[in-house]
């Protein structure tokens, strides 16, 4: 009896309980984790189950999903069954997508709850060599292409080939342009823009836009990997134009372009050819010319020379600066305007190094030619004048107790020395001038005139026409 009234008693206190529970929230559909079906939008409210159904729904719905699928090839085989708004798809269908989307299609019936899909690829060999019937109709799609196909390939080539003959007026583009290499870009830019245009044109009239951005974006990446991997090659070509532009220097000039040395033969698209002073050909790359120093010999007919020579300390250095100076100026060949110069430039261990200068113009006398009579002559006046050129003098010190003489007169015959005169006299008069040609050297400088007209018809990006920079 107790455990009776106990029972009753919680029976009791748990329909209590029950019915002071607030109503609980209808049950929101919860879609299946395994399905591919797009979930609903963050803004749409979730579909709820109704509390009932009418008569007949599932029958409808089932009826639905028949009649969907009647219409969809693929979907012959399947199997559709309702009950209680639950769905229940069986059968085969040919490819594994298909599956996905048959729960799909089925999902957005109005009044489905759930869908359990229960479809399978079929894998049988018929339905396999079914597939093949695909190809077909591919081939039977590509033949109804072909008056299209050949129509577009018509006006690619039509384009194309208006641009070759655009590019081909090189006549006009070197009138256009500056320089025969500016033409020749602009020509392959005119090129290379025909071809592009051409393919889109041909591509947008077959409907293959997708094809026609995966090229432009497949062409723009290869060029940007083109670009590093030829970043060197690029550069030499972009120095090419500039130099071509700025025509940096004559045929035939002599130039020392950074530590290289020659004469100027020509300028190509990829290099600066020289002719060194031994009469070999120098080829240097467009992009090393136009980021080096550039000195020209050539340009500027005044060129100066310079030598240094050493008077003994103890003579007057500033006595021997003045007649060397003079000896220069009575040279024939060096000019009196500018004016020959000597400067004092160091004291060193045993004299004093004088560096004297002159000018001479290159049209009538040779540089290096002059330079090698003007450094005897001064030498030999400064030697007439009484002045030494020592050469190093080393001082040996013999401790008195090894040496086989007395060292007192370790010092004897300086007196000799002493007894020059620490001033020169009267200036010594010029000292007579082997008979040389002076005239500048050109052999070299024939040489490369021989090579230019030997190689009249190659490219040479140099102009005399036009301004240099």
């Amino acid at each position: 009896m107790i455990r009776q009234a106990t029972g009753r008693r919680l029976l009791a206190l748990l329909l209590l309980f029950a019915a002071l529970l607030p109503a609980s929230p209808a049950l929101a559909v919860v879609p299946r984790l395994d399905s591919p079906a797009t979930p609903p939008a963050a803004d749409t409210p979730a579909r709820t189950i109704e509390d009932t159904q009418d008569s007949g729904s599932d029958t409808r719905i089932a009826a639905r999903i028949r009649g969907i699928f009647r219409e969809l090839p693929a979907f012959s085989s399947v199997e559709v069954a309702a009950n209680e708004g639950v769905v229940t798809l069986g059968g085969t269908v040919p490819a594994q997508e298909d599956i996905a989307r048959a729960e799909a299609i089925a999902g957005r019936v109005a009044g489905v709850v759930t869908v359990e899909n229960a479809i399978e690829r079929d894998v049988s060999l018929d339905a396999s060599l079914g597939g093949l019937a695909g190809i077909g109709e591919r081939l039977d799609a590509v033949i109804r292409l072909l008056p299209l196909l050949a129509v577009a390939l018509v006006v690619a080539l039509a384009i194309v080939l208006l641009g070759y003959l655009l590019a081909s007026l090189t006549a006009l583009w070197r009138r256009i342009t500056p320089n025969p290499f500016l033409a020749e870009l602009i020509a392959s830019a005119i090129r290379f823009a025909a071809v592009v245009l051409g393919t889109v044109v041909a591509l947008d009239m077959l409907g293959a836009g997708t094809l026609m951005g995966a090229v432009l974006g497949g062409a723009g990446v290869i060029g940007i990997a083109l670009g590093f991997a030829m970043r060197d090659t690029i550069e030499n070509y972009v120095a090419s134009l500039m130099l071509s532009l700025r025509q940096p220097f004559r045929a035939n000039e002599w130039v020392m372009i950074g530590d290289l040395e020659g004469r100027v033969i020509r300028l190509t698209s990829r290099a600066t050819v020289l002719m060194t002073l031994d009469g070999n050909h120098l080829r240097i790359p467009n992009s090393q010319v136009f980021k080096a120093v550039i000195t020209n010999f050539t340009r500027n007919p005044h060129r100066r020379f310079q030598f240094d020579l050493g008077v003994d300390a103890d003579d007057d250095a500033s006595a021997a600066r003045l007649l060397g100076r003079d000896m220069l100026a009575a040279l024939p060949f060096v000019l009196k305007d500018p004016p020959p110069e000597a400067r004092i430039v160091e004291v060193g261990e045993s004299n004093v190094v004088i560096r004297f200068l002159g000018w001479i113009d290159q049209n009538e006398s040779d540089w290096f030619k002059t330079q090698s009579q003007a450094i005897p002559a001064v030498k030999q006046a400064l030697e007439q004048g009484g002045f030494a050129l020592p050469e190093p003098i080393y001082r040996l010190r013999f401790d008195p107790r090894s040496a086989t003489v007395p060292f007192e007169n370790i010092n004897e015959g300086r007196g000799e020395r002493d007894s020059r005169p620490a001033s020169p006299g009267n200036s010594p008069a010029p000292p007579v001038l082997p008979r040389e040609d002076l005239r500048p050297a050109d052999e070299v400088a024939q040489m490369v005139d021989a090579e230019r007209a030997a190689g009249a018809g190659e490219t040479d990006l140099l102009d005399s026409s036009r301004p240099i920079e």
